[in-house]
């Protein structure tokens, strides 16, 4: 018998939730299993249910499309998978949609199988075409690094790096050396241009002109899958749904080339009740930085999802048991706000600290309640040449503090009683802020739960 994983598992013993057992424990809670044993169970013995991590991801709804379902259940329920995930550094910070994507490397690193991080230092000279309707902008090579390097910085909060662990490497390293002709014969003849432009990767970009440096993101993709197919052992390949077609190519570029197999599995995509993806806000992306989206906003993006959303987030982003969450699907009316709380606070904990979670907590509460705490409140500095004759519009401040996204939604909201500006509504659209108020500091409110403070120095 080969040795014991340590694998994420789910248990309910006595009525208590547990996680991440390490399976040399598990045999103290099987006497029938050999000590040596490897593997994960499931199993009902005096009380105790533990689930594959396999289940596990199904369970909480994360698995979208796989390429063979019984082997990806054997590869990662045993620890034997080494997978990757791509990234590319078209910011200089990771946002919520890279966030479910680090959330599985996380559980699946946890289950005893090996991350590698892929950074798109390669690729992005090129830029995935996936869901857009326009051309993605060039970026220099110093910005791609400085982005590169952003992004390790962020991941290695949620990846455990280093020798028999999750490792990182850039395809920059492989993809700016390939030789054009070189390509042409040996990865291109392998690839039919009809049935990638039927791809959904593309199709929206088919309707305004899909150029031919776009086509090519497919194939460089997959020959990513297989060059750390080669070089690592990388047997899997795992990203959004949108990243379907893209991953098909890898695993038939293996099979075609080397004539192995190689499997992929897609997440599914983050989305409301209503289809729409998660993660934006009036000021754009909810992004893992805290330089860019502060804790205290990071936080209420989660605190203000919709009640139809509030359980499927949990359930898909937080490492909460799944009984624990179970239970919460039979909470109703105010049982959801608090489930809103424990959202917001478990992913603000995740992404920043305890510590940060609390004050945000903390701060959250009491804007509802009185509205007075604003120490964690994200603020805006207004600089005097935004101002005109010593006064600043009230539609300027509230776009320039990304309060709202244009200044039509601003008007919208102020017509409709929705603005208040230290405790008083605003009732005329022509309304002006002058510096000494900026200077003394304001309270901006919209509706029930956004809170914006603007000060000048």
């Amino acid at each position: 018998m080969r040795p014991i994983q340590r694998v994420s598992v789910f248990a309910l013993v006595e009525g208590n939730s547990v996680r991440d057992f390490q399976l040399e424990v598990v045999p103290q809670l099987m006497p029938s299993v050999p000590i040596g044993t490897e593997g994960v169970f499931l199993i009902f013995y005096k009380g105790v249910v533990m689930m594959e991590i396999y289940d596990e991801l199904v369970a909480r709804g994360l698995i979208a499309q796989v390429t063979d379902k019984e082997e990806i259940k054997e590869l990662v329920n045993n620890g034997k998978a080494i997978f990757y995930i791509g990234f590319d550094p078209t910011a200089d910070s990771l946002h919520v949609g890279h966030f479910m994507a680090l959330c599985l490397m996380k559980r699946l690193q946890m289950a005893g199988n090996k991350p590698v991080v892929l950074i798109g230092g390669g690729t992005g000279y090129i830029g995935d075409p996936s869901g857009r309707t326009d051309l993605r902008s060039m970026m220099t090579p110093e910005t791609i690094q400085h982005n590169c390097d952003c992004f390790k910085k962020q991941m290695e909060k949620f990846i455990e790096f280093g020798d028999d662990k999750a490792i990182m490497v850039n395809n920059a390293d492989w993809l700016l050396k390939l030789n054009y002709v070189e390509v042409l014969r040996e990865v291109g003849a392998h690839f039919s241009v009809n049935n990638m432009l039927r791809a959904e990767c593309y199709k929206q970009r088919m309707e305004k002109g899909l150029s031919f440096l776009e086509l090519n993101y497919m194939i460089m993709q997959s020959y990513d899958f297989y060059h750390l197919f080669q070089n690592y052992g990388c047997n899997m390949q795992f990203g959004g749904d949108d990243q379907w077609s893209n991953m098909l190519g890898g695993t038939e570029l293996i099979r075609r080339k080397l004539g192995k197999d190689a499997y992929a599995m897609t997440i599914t995509l983050l989305t409301n009740s209503e289809g729409n993806k998660m993660g934006k806000t009036a000021k754009g992306a909810v992004w893992l930085d805290p330089n860019k989206t502060t804790p205290f906003e990071f936080y209420q993006y989660w605190r203000n999802v919709g009640d139809a959303d509030v359980l499927k987030c949990i359930r898909m982003l937080t490492f909460l048991p799944l009984e624990q969450i179970n239970q919460m699907d039979k909470w109703e009316g105010s049982q959801l706000n608090e489930a809103k709380e424990i959202l917001a606070y478990e992913l603000t904990k995740l992404v920043h600290s305890a510590e940060e979670a609390q004050n945000a907590k903390i701060t959250s509460r009491a804007l509802f309640a009185v509205g007075t705490d604003d120490s964690n409140m994200p603020s805006t500095e207004i600089t005097a040449d935004q101002l005109m004759d010593d006064v600043i519009g009230v539609i300027d401040l509230m776009v320039t503090c990304g309060i709202t996204s244009s200044k039509n939604e601003a008007r919208r909201v102020i017509q409709q009683g929705g603005l208040l500006i230290n405790d008083a509504k605003v009732e005329s659209i022509d309304y002006s802020i002058t510096s000494e108020e900026l200077k003394s500091g304001i309270k901006i409110r919209k509706g029930k739960k956004t809170y914006h403070k603007a000060f000048m120095k």
